[in-house]
């Protein structure tokens, strides 16, 4: 998917980030140093490198920006994209700092990302890139598990993943906990179950939290829950396909349109998500999928009627220029930064919910929290408890069953209650759950500010202050 074109007069996306940065931090009493310290960007590293390629030497360029090391280890993907450049690896590192902040996972906040077309190399080709990448990053510890741990982003996969954390295991073979230097790898090469799909899901339990919370979408002008609801995805990757298939297949949501590269599809009675998604992979886009509208123009369905808006591809799509076209009640930033800060001021004026980016998509670096705890502790989620739940509710089951039959009440469980009650809980459920509850409570946090100050009139800032919060709390308690 090609960037948008940004309007004249249209805030760059690190220039969105400082914006709204500063909307929270006028309404907090901070001291000017304290507030500096917390906006600027520590560091970024920025390396080139040649690797021997087709016969020739290919310099390619990379960044690893680190924001803030409140905390330590620092966090943030590594993405792979020809737009890629400073600017927009510092800002993306400092919506880490205030993600992980909000999430309450215990890292600052990081960023890497290489400017390369993958789609122009071979697999082989791209693995020579990487490890020489990962071998430039890992000798000035910006690979490190106990200072600076990346993941997947925009062009980058578990494949890469594994190919960065061998090469740091190749360069570090004493380090017990090399395999916590990166997350989203592959379950069989130190991931995690519910890695792949975690941001998604994440988009799904933010969706599921807001709609427990009547206030707020009445705010929205909607009303219920999310059964029948009519959605519109804007990209169909890793994190607008799994957001849509489980809100589909799960929640009862209706996806009436789904936005590509090369156009997008709309059906008033809603699109099948996996046909789509298996469509596209094997053709390469949208174009001729039978069971739906084609529209040559993706704007077009972007501004068409709807319930919730899943802008989930790249920066800057929702901007001055059309925001004001944009007739989605409720927005949810499942991408990193698709709403412009001029955007965001006209749909905030026109009373639409934005439950934002930084809240939305952490589901990816709250279960690459959850991976780098494996890989530390050496042991997969589970393992000791599982069998012994079981065990505990085979007891319950047992007797109940006996005083049935005893009493000659003549009652049984129905079959399905006894097997979920049965199965203990392995490493994939540990994953949802800690995940549900990491978007509740932090939904919850930002929730209390929006309701709880008559200054603060959208979730955006509300998150803003409350990530803002902890990251002060954590340098004051670092002495500053």
């Amino acid at each position: 998917m090609s960037q948008p074109h940004r309007p004249a007069g249209e805030p760059t996306f690190r220039e969105s980030v400082d914006i709204m940065f500063n909307r929270a931090v006028s309404l907090m009493d901070l001291s000017p140093g304290m507030e500096e310290k917390v906006r600027v960007c520590n560091a970024t590293y920025t390396v080139r490198f040649g690797v021997r390629l087709r016969g020739a030497i290919h310099t390619f360029t990379g960044y690893r920006s680190v924001h803030s090391e409140h905390m330590e280890p620092v966090k943030g993907g590594i993405r792979y994209a020809m737009s890629v450049n400073q600017d927009e690896v510092e800002a993306l590192a400092a919506l880490m700092t205030y993600k992980c902040a909000l999430v309450e996972a215990p890292f600052g906040g990081s960023k890497g990302g290489l400017c390369i077309d993958p789609r122009q190399w071979e697999e082989d080709e791209l693995e020579r890139i990487t490890r020489r990448f990962a071998y430039e990053l890992a000798k000035r510890d910006l690979i490190h598990p106990a200072q600076n741990v990346p993941a997947p982003d925009m062009g980058t996969s578990e494949r890469e993943m594994a190919w960065i954390a061998d090469q740091y295991r190749r360069m570090n073979t004493t380090d017990i906990n090399a395999n916590a230097c990166v997350t989203g790898k592959p379950v069989h090469a130190g991931g995690i179950k519910g890695r792949t799909e975690a941001t998604g899901r994440g988009v799904q339990f933010a969706l599921r939290e807001f709609f427990r919370h009547p206030e707020d979408v009445k705010k929205a002008n909607l009303s219920g829950s999310l059964d029948g609801k009519r959605v519109i995805v804007q990209g169909l990757g890793n994190v607008g396909y799994h957001a849509a298939k489980f809100l589909q297949e799960e929640d009862g949501a209706r996806i009436t349109g789904i936005i590509e590269h090369d156009g997008a599809l709309y059906s008033e009675t809603g699109l099948h998500v996996e046909q789509v998604k298996q469509w596209i992979l094997k053709h390469g886009g949208v174009s001729g999928y039978p069971d739906a509208n084609h529209h040559a123009d993706g704007a077009e369905v972007l501004e068409a009627e709807c319930d919730i808006l899943i802008p989930a591809a790249l920066e800057g799509v929702i901007n001055q220029d059309n925001a004001a076209r944009i007739k989605a009640p409720l927005i949810i930033e499942a991408a990193n930064g698709p709403v412009t800060a001029g955007g965001d001021q006209i749909l905030r004026e026109k009373g639409t919910v934005i439950i934002p980016d930084m809240y939305a998509n952490a589901g990816g670096v709250t279960v690459s929290y959850f991976e780098w705890v494996k890989n530390l502790s050496h042991i997969r989620f589970g393992r000791m408890q599982r069998r012994q739940e079981e065990s505990r509710h085979q007891l319950i089951v047992t007797e109940l069953e006996r005083l049935s039959a005893d009493t000659g009440i003549g009652w049984q469980l129905t079959p399905d209650f006894k097997s979920r009650y049965l199965q203990g809980a392995g490493e994939l459920e540990l994953v949802r759950s800690g995940l549900d509850d990491t978007m509740r409570e932090a939904y919850q946090s930002m929730s209390e500010v929006w309701h709880g100050r008559d200054d603060v009139h959208d979730l955006r800032t509300a998150a803003y202050i409350v990530a803002i919060q902890r990251v002060v709390a954590s340098y004051q308690a670092k002495g500053l």
